[in-house]
This record gives C-alpha cells, sequence and structure tokens, in this order.
C-alpha cells in the first residue's frame, strides 16, 4: 500500500503540473506575441530564451523516449524543423504512450508477465512475405548509381539525341550515313544536311535552329524495312517445352567476361525472349536497372548499372540480326529505353503483344498469358520495386528470370494458333503478317529528348497535359502562378536528377497555384508531403510565386489561352515582329542551306481566264499590276477580279418587238438586268405615270361575273381583247410626257367604248331572250325569298348541324380542390382498443 501511495501522489503532482503548464499555454497563445516582440526588445529576448530552452526540453525528450525502441528521433535544431519533423514527434510519443499503457496494465494486475521459470517463450512464427514488400523496397534512399557511369546523364542537355552506336553489325547502310542530322518540319519533312551543315559557318543563330529542327535519323531504319523474318515464323510446329523453373538456374551477369560469354551462347539460337526491368522514381529519364535474356536452355538476368554498361553494344551482333528472331512482350517502351541507355537497336522482333490482340485475347497482359499458357502465377507485385538494390534479393531476382524463361512457350502457342486462324479465316486475312507488321513500326521508334516549352507548355511533361487532364479553373493571376511553379518544377528536378513527382506532387502544384501563398509556413501548409529539394528552395520558390502573381494581373486568361492552344495557335501572348535590323532564323538558314527554300517568294497563283466570268476577265491588265509585298503574299488569295459590267453583256436580242412600236437605245451605264425582267420608262422629273409601273389592273368582281366570254363569232378581227390588250399597252416605252398623256387619254377612250359595246350587246339579248345559248334569266323575287339571318339548319346536312358553344363544358373536368379540413374540437377523446 505505501507504494500505492507514493504513486497516487507522484500521479497527482504530475498532474497538476500538466494542467497548469497547459493553462499557461493557452494563456501565451491567446496574447499577441509578434506585437509584444515588436514593441519591447526585452520581452523579445526572453522569449527567444524560452523557446530555445522549450526546444532543448523537446528534443532531450525526444531522445530520452526513443531510446531502446528502435525509433529515430526527430532532429529540432530550430522552431521550423518541429513543423517539419511533426510526424516523427508523434512517433515517439505513441510509444512512449503505449508503454506507460502496459507498464500500468501490468502494475494492475491486468496482465502478468511471464518469468522464465513459469515457461519457455515460444517459437516465434515465420512472418510470411506480404505482397507489400516490393512497395517498401520502391521507397529506398538510394546512392545514385548513374553518378558512377562512365557518360553521366545531363538532363540539361538542349540538342537533338544522337545514337550511341559506336559499331554498326549487320549494316545495309553505312554507320556514318545512318547518323546523318536531319532538318524535321513538324515531324513531316526531312531534308539531309550532310553537304550544308559545316561547324565554322553556324553561329549563334543556327545553334538554336539545330536545337530545336535537327535531328538524327533511326540507325537501323533501312535494315528494319528490308529485313526478312525467318521461314520458322510461318511454319505451324508442336510448341517446345520449357525446362522446369525449379531445376535449373539462371546466370548473374555482372562483368564484361560474363557478357562475351553469353554473346557466344546467344549467337547458336534461333529465338531469344528479350525483358527490361525500368527504374524512374529516383531519375528525371530513367535507368535500365536490369536485362534478362533467355534462349531455349539458359536464362540470365545482366546487370545494366555498372559504369561500362554502353560496352554491352557488343550484343547488337545479336539484337540487329535479322536470323535470329527477339521475343517480346510490350515492347513499346522497351525500344527507346534501349537506345537511350545502352545503344541496343532490334531487328526482328516479334511482340506477343500485338499477337494478343489480333488474337482478341480478353486480356493482353503477360501475367495473363503466363497463367494461360505455362500455368505460372507471375508476382506483379516485384514490377513496381526498386530495381537499383544490389545485392539482388532473391524474391525479385525470381521474378525477373520468369519474365522470359517461359515467353519462348508462349510465342510457339501463339504462333500456331496465328496460323491456324489465318488458313480458317478469310476475313481476319494473315495474322502473321499483321503482327510482325506490326512489331516493325515499333522497333522503328527512336528516342527523342523532351525539350520543357515554357510558354506552350507542350510535350510529355508540359503544362498543357497536366492542366487539360484536371478539372482547374484559374484565374489570370492563378494562371501566371501555375505555369511559373511547374516550370521551376521541371529545373528542379532536372538539376537533382529526380522524377518530377519526387520533385512536387502534381497534387502540390495545384494547391500552390490555388493559393498563390507569399509566406513561408503558407506554403509549407499546402505543400504535403515536402520533398527535400522543395524543403532546401522554399525561399527561391516563394520569389517566384510573388514575381508570377504581379506578372498574372496582365497577363493571359486562361480560358482564352486554352482556346487558343486548342485551336492550333502558338500563343496569344502579344510577341514582337521581327524587324530589318533582326533578321529571323530561317533567313539565316536560307543563306547557308539554299536547298531548305525558307526564304522563297511566293507568287500568286491565278488564272489568266475565269472559270465563271469567261474571257470577260481582262488578264493583261491583272499581271500588269504592280508586284505586292512578301507580307501580303505570304497570306492566299482566293478573291476573283471583276470585270467592268456593261449592259451589253447580258443584253439578249429582242425578235417579238410590235411593228410601229419605238423601242429607245441601251444606255451604256445603265443597270444591268436580266432578260425577263420587263423594261420600265425611264424615271423622268416632271410628269409620272404609277400604274404604268406596276402590274396588270384589276377588275371588279361584278364586272368579271356579268361580262360574259364573247365568242369568236362575235369578237370582230381587228378588236383584240382586253388581256392582250394590256399586256400590249404595258409594252409600250414612251418616249417622253407628251406621249404618255396621249397614251393614256386613247386607252381611257377606248376602254370606255368597248364597255359601251358590251353593254348594248347585254340589253339586246335580254330583249330577244337569247344569249350565247341561255335562256333569259328572271328577276329575283325578294320578298319570297327564304330568310338568310334566321334560316333554319338542315339536318340531313351534317356540315351545318354544329352544336353550340359552351365556354363552361370543360370546367368539370378539372381537379376538384382539397376538401375544408375540419378543426379539432375540443371534447373527450377514446381509445379504442383492439
Amino acid at each position: 500500500m505505501s507504494s500505492y501511495g507514493q504513486f497516487k501522489s507522484l500521479r497527482d503532482r504530475i498532474s497538476a503540473s500538466l494542467v497548469s503548464t497547459t493553462r499557461t499555454a493557452g494563456q501565451i497563445a491567446a496574447e499577441d506575441l509578434a506585437f509584444y516582440r515588436s514593441s519591447n526588445p526585452a520581452a523579445a529576448r526572453r522569449l527567444d530564451d524560452q523557446n530555445n530552452r522549450l526546444l532543448s526540453l523537446a528534443r532531450r525528450l525526444t531522445q530520452s523516449a526513443a531510446v531502446g525502441s528502435g525509433i529515430v528521433a526527430p532532429d529540432l535544431p530550430d522552431k521550423e524543423s518541429v513543423e517539419d519533423n511533426w510526424k516523427g514527434v508523434v512517433d515517439v510519443v505513441d510509444n512512449l504512450l503505449e508503454k506507460a499503457d502496459a507498464c500500468l496494465d501490468e502494475y494492475t494486475g491486468v496482465i502478468k508477465r511471464l518469468s522464465p521459470s513459469q515457461g519457455s517463450t515460444p517459437a516465434p512464427t515465420p512472418v510470411p512475405i506480404r505482397k507489400s514488400l516490393a512497395a517498401k523496397q520502391r521507397t529506398q534512399d538510394l546512392p545514385k548509381p548513374q553518378l558512377l557511369f562512365e557518360k553521366v546523364p545531363d538532363n540539361q542537355e538542349t540538342t537533338a539525341f544522337k545514337p550511341l552506336l559506336r559499331t554498326k553489325p549487320h549494316a545495309i547502310v553505312p554507320l556514318k550515313e545512318s547518323t546523318i542530322p536531319i532538318f524535321s518540319e513538324d515531324g513531316f519533312k526531312e531534308y539531309d544536311t550532310r553537304f550544308y551543315l559545316s561547324m565554322k559557318d553556324c553561329g549563334p543563330v543556327m545553334k538554336e535552329l539545330i536545337d530545336t529542327h535537327f535531328r538524327y535519323k533511326h540507325p537501323y531504319q533501312a535494315e528494319i524495312l528490308q529485313s526478312s523474318y525467318p521461314p520458322s515464323v510461318y511454319v505451324k510446329s508442336d510448341p517446345l517445352a520449357y525446362l522446369p523453373l525449379e531445376s535449373t538456374k539462371a546466370i548473374f551477369v555482372d562483368t564484361i567476361e560474363g557478357v562475351e560469354a553469353m554473346l557466344t551462347d546467344l549467337k547458336n539460337a534461333r529465338e531469344i525472349a528479350i525483358d527490361l526491368e525500368h527504374h524512374d522514381t529516383h531519375s528525371y529519364i530513367g535507368l535500365v536497372s536490369l536485362m534478362q535474356i533467355s534462349t531455349r536452355e539458359k536464362d540470365w538476368v545482366v546487370d545494366t548499372l555498372k559504369p561500362w554498361r554502353e560496352e554491352l553494344q557488343m550484343l547488337n551482333e545479336v539484337f540487329a540480326d535479322p536470323s535470329i528472331l527477339k521475343v517480346l512482350h510490350g515492347a513499346y517502351m522497351d525500344i527507346i529505353w534501349l537506345q537511350r541507355d545502352l545503344g541496343l537497336y532490334i531487328v526482328g522482333l516479334f511482340d506477343t503483344y500485338h499477337a494478343s490482340v489480333s488474337l482478341c485475347y480478353p486480356r493482353h497482359s503477360l501475367a495473363w498469358l503466363l497463367a494461360k499458357f505455362a500455368n505460372f502465377d507471375a508476382q506483379k507485385q516485384y514490377q513496381m520495386a526498386d530495381w537499383r538494390i544490389r545485392p539482388l534479393p532473391e524474391q525479385m531476382f525470381n521474378y525477373a528470370r520468369s519474365d522470359t524463361h517461359f515467353l519462348l512457350n508462349v510465342y510457339d502457342n501463339m504462333r500456331n494458333e496465328l496460323i491456324d486462324r489465318s488458313e480458317t479465316s478469310q476475313e481476319s486475312g494473315n495474322l502473321i503478317d499483321a503482327v510482325l507488321e506490326e512489331s516493325k513500326k515499333v522497333t522503328l521508334r527512336k528516342y527523342e529528348r523532351e525539350f520543357y516549352d515554357t510558354e506552350r507548355g507542350t510535350g510529355p511533361t508540359g503544362w498543357y497535359n497536366m492542366l487539360i487532364r484536371t478539372p482547374a479553373l484559374f484565374n489570370k493571376e492563378q494562371f501566371s502562378v501555375f505555369r511559373a511553379v511547374h516550370h521551376w518544377r521541371d529545373t528542379i528536378a532536372r538539376r537533382y536528377d529526380e522524377s518530377l513527382n519526387i520533385t512536387m506532387p502534381k497534387n502540390v502544384v495545384f494547391n500552390i497555384a490555388r493559393e498563390m501563398p507569399l509566406e513561408l509556413p503558407a506554403l509549407l501548409a499546402c505543400s504535403h508531403p515536402i520533398s527535400r529539394p522543395m524543403h532546401q528552395h522554399a525561399t527561391e520558390l516563394l520569389a517566384i510565386i510573388r514575381e508570377a502573381k504581379v506578372h498574372g494581373a496582365k497577363g493571359p486568361d486562361m480560358k482564352e489561352f486554352m482556346k487558343a492552344q486548342a485551336a492550333g495557335l502558338e500563343s496569344i501572348q502579344e510577341k514582337t515582329p521581327l524587324s530589318e535590323s533582326q533578321p529571323s532564323t530561317k533567313s539565316a538558314v536560307s543563306q547557308i542551306m539554299p536547298s531548305f527554300s525558307i526564304g522563297h517568294t511566293v507568287t500568286a497563283i491565278r488564272s489568266r481566264s475565269s472559270l465563271f466570268w469567261g474571257s470577260t476577265v481582262n488578264g493583261e491588265a491583272q499581271n500588269a499590276a504592280p508586284q505586292q509585298s512578301a507580307q501580303q503574299l505570304l497570306e492566299i488569295r482566293l478573291a476573283l477580279p471583276l470585270p467592268p459590267l456593261t449592259a451589253d453583256i447580258f443584253a439578249a436580242p429582242n425578235t417579238n418587238n410590235r411593228v410601229g412600236v419605238a423601242i429607245p437605245s441601251t444606255d451604256p451605264g445603265s443597270r444591268a438586268e436580266h432578260k425577263f425582267v420587263k423594261e420600265r420608262p425611264e424615271s423622268q422629273d416632271n410628269v409620272f405615270v404609277i400604274k404604268e409601273l406596276g402590274g396588270l389592273r384589276k377588275r371588279k368582281a361584278t364586272e368579271v361575273k356579268d361580262t360574259p366570254e364573247p365568242s369568236s363569232q362575235d369578237t370582230p378581227l381587228d378588236a383584240p381583247d382586253a388581256v392582250d390588250d394590256d399586256d400590249d399597252k404595258m409594252e409600250i416605252d414612251p418616249v417622253n410626257a407628251s406621249q404618255q398623256a396621249d397614251v393614256h387619254t386613247a386607252r381611257k377612250a377606248q376602254k370606255k367604248l368597248e364597255r359601251a359595246q358590251r353593254k348594248q350587246e347585254k340589253s339586246q339579248a335580254r330583249q330577244n331572250g337569247v344569249g350565247n345559248g341561255n335562256e333569259a334569266e328572271e328577276p329575283f323575287d325578294y320578298a319570297n325569298a327564304p330568310s338568310v339571318l334566321h334560316a333554319k339548319p338542315n339536318k340531313n346536312d351534317r356540315a351545318d348541324a354544329r352544336t353550340s358553344f359552351d365556354p363552361y363544358s370543360k370546367s368539370l373536368n378539372a381537379p376538384k380542390g382539397m376538401r375544408k379540413s375540419k378543426k379539432e374540437i375540443a371534447g373527450k377523446s377514446f381509445t379504442f382498443k383492439s
């Protein structure tokens, strides 16, 4: 009981001290310490002293608590390191609390510690290997092996990648002619520059052009295109069984002598299987860390991280031999990695990935093919492991070996299936040729350096691709900060030879662009996880953010910029045009390399005769036009020169003119009209007739109804009908105002005479009782006529049988309103029982 009392008193004293410390810390945090620090220098010194004292106390406590626990105590040299290493502090405190909890349970008797006399400790159960082992190996911080290479990778290089070939086995075109620079314009046109490239002529202007437009040919392009596959590829045969994986061993090659011995065995093989293991976490461009090669009898695992790695080019004696078939799976990136790191090129490739696509397999991964044909379960968790680890763990070594050990047997089965389907299916054609053609396209790929485009952000690692794949909308300042931070991220990754994701993850780039922090605490708050390069250059990054924010206020808008990029424009930012005193790069190249014709003069493409206007176009006048400036000639001109138009061009011969009608001569300056447009009299200022400018005069309905059409017998030959008379009179074109008045008077007199004649004929017909074969009409009796206003509808006539309109008929079909709710009446209530 005495020990319990002592513990209780100690606990009470510790609790009281913690409560007092917590209250004091809360009161200090509530005060404006920055104000007191700036106003009272003595208070600032006391605060600094207390900060150093507390920091030293925290450092000693964490170091003492981490002793014997297997946890590394975090280093706390200053107050900023507390926030950076806060996770380590939490781990130490958690471990300390767990120990205290276990001691309390043991002291109170909840658990009892077993003494050696009470029983022996059982043997620990072996921990099974988890599939997350590769993830742990991936995060190891190892020395960079690329720093020991004979040729250290230079991430700041801005020139085109030149092939690493020293010799060219199985060459059709010599090596010297295969490695000639070519001028490439957007990948569509290539010009040989061996006769025009001279370093003594290449000044500063030429260097920029060479860096951006010049590339090197594929050294084995001619050999790949002219190569033919071995006849065994087209012949169906029984698959050769693979050797058991357990009873055979692979050879680890890490010396030049081992490479030479392996090369001797490879030359005697007909087919070989190849695979690579690549590491790109702690390298900007990546590293080929391991290469696996297998024949029907042996397996090799080659260490490609040795300083003499470029000596592996001796393997081109086998890799470039078209008589030896090379089997790879998904060689799209393997071809690039072999060229970039080792200077190896493959001629005669059979890609099992394209074979699986042609056979329409449900899945196309190597693990699925191994499970289908070899019944082997590949441990693909090692695919993302850190393959720089040396010595190589046994599990990773066996995984690397299995990728090529079964691949030749997979090739045998897929080749036979391709031949069978090619023979039985005529729609699919020859599947073997299709797979080999796709495999040739893969081998023709060549490695090119990735140049960072600051302005447009194009390229695989540019900011444009990142922005279109992430739904983010920035204003002008945020857009400017995003581009600046992205550029800084690429620069730091190249400098430290780290991957972009390790230097700064994508989410951190967007967080910084969205928040635009201007102080270090704000930057660290939105930048988790914080990488080592970022922590070292935090001040530099803050200065870049401030500058980008200032320039972004007058910069381009994100929406407009993205629309311009999508439309294929170079940039929406204003650019200063090249003046005559500043010659462009293309003009400089045209002086050195005249065959490029970069600065040639563009001539107008124009025909001497028009397909639409015919011979009316004056070709000589157009050819005699002065030569326009070069800037205007760069634009394509599609405008058609119009001829001088006159009415004579469109006038048609009129042979239907009536005799005695005077037709005035045509004025050449008058407006041309179509021949079907009726000719109108010229506008005069003194007298004009409105009726003559309109159409035919309308007749009254009663006049048309009462006037019978005269027959051919009654109508005299010399009296034209009214319609013809109107048409003829509309065609008359008076010369002057007096003639117009005479014509108008003659028309009125003639029409009046015609009406009098018709009226006389009608009255004479009524008197005789005969009119055009019809009996005389009886007068209408208005007294006995039925009423029209009060007429009774006929029941038999359905059209007249109409019901009266009822405006309220559909109101009955409307939905009824809600019933009036009854209010609850105060009174007794009763609960019904079941």
